[in-house]
């Protein structure tokens, strides 16, 4: 069928069907001609080639009437090959439209999509020929009826969040309860078991591994492997395919209704700061075909070469307004169409670079702080990149939540017994209050995690001093080399129960310690099953059951502490608070919202470089208004010896006294009754306490 083009309009991006033909509108400053390529419906044959007749600004748009949702289609921009100059146009590349919501087909690692000959001495200065369209899925123009808008609802409260960081296919490609058809698809995620398991152990929000089309690494495809992780996205608009069950894309929204329905968010990392494309060696597949030089930052002076503030290759040029637009697109598509609840945003920094820097005040973190679509969703930074002044930790706007990874290092050096270390996890347990009490922000704004997808598991913690990134392929080189690991006196696996007993005891109090502090918690997918990676740090390329979850030989017992510890931090506001502590006098009482002590109840020597045990006593906030505050009161100790210590009480108030609800040496126990001042604490250990009614707790 012959198809006519008529100028269509600029002011929606992408491709969309209107019920009787489709509208298309690209961005390109630099391109001299866009052409719309359409396919068969199997995308192996081009139907058609139509100049888009209009350019309204930097936007190229054209309209074709007749043409039905579900046409595949693709671009191929004309205009200068001039890496030297920033420019790398090629038409004989079929480029994906970055606004596209679905793609068809797969991705083939080739020559052929590279824009240069990579055989010629010249390298990328070269030109390449060949027609990539035979090795690139196709972009589709969706059916509007499969985006209506997703109904909104009022955000669970920062202060009774527990995030749950997962990966689609790893935590449900091995679980016996998800049906073997769905295993590791957005329907599988979606599952009774799965969501019966979060409930269980407390979670209000899921945080999932990246989920936007991505791209395999055509140097992982050689040594055999692939990109698990996600962390190379080519389409900021379209579900990964990967993870497509029986429902297509539909069943994206249908996990969000079902987790929505269950009372969990759903929370997205997203990868804005660079794609797929690489440095100048890499592929052309959309971005750097339709304008390079705007979508990338490139050297200033040497345009050919790519900053490369991500480690990456590249760095998205969000300053720039077309793509800071697209990027807001993106974002609004997610929360309006997907239903998503918030985002994390991979090395955060690189996106909140201007020319200049990092900048709290440039344009991305301005847009999206007036954005009233994204007024309710929870953001969180990853407060770093690789680039020039790149960490940036407590420097976001109070807007967002940060992955605190001082928080992380901090835990694992006191457990692993760090000199000096009691400081800093006094700080830690406080919310970071140096870090984040500035400009209105609240302590939720700590985003506190002991271990995380990228580095070694809360098993692995206990289980390796070094990493064992063998299977990588990098000679093991890849990874944190700075773990604060300790194996507990065997490298890897061990049988002796002394052994295996010490690294069961310094996981729950690891984990007592996050649930004990002030903060927003998070757990890695598996910590509370004692999942373990071997050893490897940076399984970013293992999609295998190195990284997916076995469910069968979980262990229960850790299932049911972290369960138990869920629900103390849910029971007691004193573990949660919005404001910080900084041992301020209440003005309803006169008593200090937080106090150290040793175990003799004396105030603690914080200059001891061997401090290894402390109390702490928690109170509602000082800067609560008085007639908030509540009469919860928790008395936490940390004793890191490995001896049994005594601690001395608090006094009590008339009527109550203290009852353990917490000791990570004992696992879930009933809640006991102290009746004398003094208590004795296994170690090492970490025990609560609360103050209750003695005609309550007897």
């Amino acid at each position: 069928m012959a198809y006519a083009i008529t100028s269509g309009t600029p002011f929606r991006m992408g491709a969309h069907h209107d019920g009787e033909g489709v509208n298309f509108a690209v961005f390109s400053a630099n391109a001299s001609r866009m052409e719309l390529c359409l396919f068969s419906a199997d995308g192996n044959r081009e139907t058609a080639r139509l100049s888009l007749p209009e350019r309204t600004g930097d936007i190229w748009h054209g309209y074709v009437a007749g043409l039905p949702a579900g046409t595949l289609y693709g671009y191929r921009a004309h205009g200068a090959y001039a890496p030297e100059r920033g420019h790398r146009f090629n038409p004989h590349k079929l480029l994906l439209d970055p606004y596209t919501r679905e793609l068809r087909g797969a991705w083939r690692n080739t020559p052929a999509l590279l824009g240069y000959d990579q055989t010629s001495s010249a390298g990328d200065l070269s030109f390449d020929g060949r027609d990539s369209a035979p090795f690139v899925p196709k972009s589709v123009v969706s059916d509007p009826a499969a985006f209506p808008l997703f109904d909104r609802r009022a955000p669970k409260p920062w202060d009774e969040t527990l995030i749950y960081e997962a990966h689609v296919k790893g935590l449900t490609q091995l679980h016996p309860g998800v049906a073997e058809g769905v295993r590791g698809t957005y329907d599988g995620l979606a599952s009774d078991a799965v969501l019966e398991h979060l409930h269980k152990i407390g979670v209000t929000a899921v945080e999932l591994l990246p989920v936007h089309a991505f791209l395999n690494d055509g140097f992982l495809l050689d040594k055999g492997l692939t990109n698990y992780w996600g962390y190379n996205t080519i389409g900021f608009f379209a579900p990964e395919p990967r993870y497509l069950g029986p429902a297509g894309i539909a069943g994206f929204r249908q996990m969000v209704q079902r987790f929505h329905d269950a009372g969990i968010e759903v929370l997205l990392d997203v990868v804005y700061n660079h794609t797929a494309e690489g440095d100048q060696r890499g592929p052309t597949l959309s971005f750097r075909g339709l304008d390079n030089a705007s979508y990338y930052r490139l050297i200033s002076g040497q345009p050919r070469y790519y900053v490369n503030d991500t480690g990456t290759g590249n760095t998205v040029n969000v300053s720039h307004p077309h793509v800071l637009r697209m990027v807001m697109d993106s974002l609004r598509f997610w929360v309006e169409c997907m239903g998503v609840d918030g985002f994390r945003f991979d090395l955060a920094t690189a996106v909140a670079r201007e020319d200049h820097g990092f900048d709290p005040h440039g344009g991305f973190l301005d847009a999206i702080r007036q954005d009233p679509v994204l007024a309710g969703v929870k953001l969180i930074a990853e407060p770093w990149d690789i680039g020039p002044g790149g960490y940036r930790l407590g420097q976001f706007p109070p807007k967002f939540a940060e992955w605190n990874d001082a928080y992380r290092d901090s835990v694992r050096r006191f457990w692993r017994g760090d000199a000096h270390s009691a400081q800093e996890l006094g700080a830690r347990l406080l919310g970071s209050a140096g870090e984040f009490d500035r400009g209105g922000r609240r302590a939720w704004s700590s985003l506190n995690f002991i271990a995380a997808h990228d580095g070694f598991t809360l098993a692995d913690i206990t289980r390796y001093s070094t990493r064992h990134n063998a299977a990588n392929g990098e000679d093991n080189q890849d990874g944190h080399h700075a773990n604060y690991s300790d194996n507990c006196g065997v490298e890897g696996p061990s049988d002796d129960p002394e052994i295996t007993a010490r690294r069961r005891q310094r996981q729950r109090n690891m984990l007592a310690t996050l649930f004990l502090s002030q903060g927003t918690p998070m757990l890695l997918a598996g910590d509370e099953l004692g999942h373990s990676q071997q050893g490897n740090n940076n399984a970013y390329c293992q999609d295998n059951e190195l990284t997916w979850l076995d469910w069968a030989t979980g262990d229960a017992e850790m299932v049911e502490f972290v369960a138990h510890l869920a629900d103390l931090r849910r029971q007691h506001p004193v573990l949660r608070q919005s404001r910080f502590l900084h041992a301020a006098l209440r003005p309803s009482d006169g008593l200090p919202d937080v106090a150290w002590s040793d175990f003799e109840g004396h105030p603690l020597n914080w200059r001891d470089p061997g401090l290894s045990s402390f109390c702490v006593t928690l109170r509602g906030s000082a800067e609560m208004a008085p007639h908030l505050q509540s009469d919860d009161v928790i008395f936490a100790i940390f004793n890191r010896s490995e001896d049994t210590a005594e601690a001395t009480l608090p006094p009590a108030r008339d009527g109550q006294g203290w009852v353990v609800v917490l000791d990570s040496a004992r696992g879930v126990t009933e809640p006991l009754a102290v009746p004398e001042g003094r208590l004795t604490v296994s170690g090492p250990s970490v025990t609560a306490l609360v103050l209750r009614d003695k005609a309550a707790s007897a």
